[in-house]
């Protein structure tokens, strides 16, 4: 069992892994180990969790500054959120960041050549009461500008006919080593329709992302200057 658990292929997921006892482990961790992480070590402040919509066929969409974002995003918007993470988090030496990613429902995809079963692991998820979450950066970003975004939550967006919620992690100075050290405040930003166009996804995204953190909006910028520039 052991070796299944660390060998299987986690770019693959059926809607029997969002099932009921992966449900009650979630609960489980959010409660346990997100809330009071979150408030004992991070003073986390949420707002904008009115802007969730009802139903879980949504995309919840954030910057990346750190590994705590997933968890942190899921508190901020009270859902189960399935994660999409790059594969090598699923090759990590971390055994306790990689189990906690397997254990929580998250899947690898491979950011050079994504595979079929990626795209039907979100179908999967989108047939149950979960949501799914995407860092569109694709990595954590140390500097406070919003750039360079990957392409393919847009597109995810549009199959499934999946609203966009933007989620801005605001505040995060480094990892905390002691109780009440940092403060950081979770934003969520108004949805976004998967009907509008792609650019127009992507630079709405941005727009709300840099309005809540402060960060600088390259993806606008840059925009104009193609535009002038044409």
């Amino acid at each position: 069992m052991a070796e299944w658990f660390w060998k299987r292929n986690y770019n693959k997921r059926t809607e029997e892994d969002y099932g009921l006892i992966r449900s009650i482990w979630y609960a489980i961790f959010v409660y346990l180990v997100v809330i009071p992480v979150s408030k004992l070590m991070y003073n986390l402040k949420i707002e904008g969790r009115e802007n969730v919509p009802n139903g879980s066929r949504i995309i919840f969409a954030g910057n990346h500054v750190s590994y705590l974002d997933p968890p942190m995003l899921t508190y901020a918007v009270w859902k189960k959120v399935a994660y999409m993470g790059k594969k090598e988090l699923f090759d990590t030496p971390n055994w306790l960041l990689k189990a906690t990613c397997i254990s929580l429902g998250g899947f690898a995809v491979n950011r050079e050549k994504p595979e079929i079963a990626t795209f039907k692991t979100v179908k999967a998820i989108f047939n149950t009461d979960w949501s799914l979450g995407i860092f569109p950066q694709g990595h954590i970003v140390n500097e406070p500008v919003i750039e360079h975004i990957n392409k393919g939550f847009t597109l995810l967006a549009k199959k499934h006919k999946a609203d966009i919620v933007p989620v801005a992690v605001c505040g995060f100075d480094g990892y905390a080593h002691k109780l009440f050290e940092k403060h950081m405040t979770l934003k969520v930003g108004k949805p976004i329709s998967y009907e509008l166009p792609d650019d127009e996804i992507i630079r709405e995204w941005a727009k709300q992302i840099c309005e809540l953190t402060g960060f600088e909006n390259k993806i606008e910028s840059n925009f104009k200057e193609a535009v002038k520039i044409s």
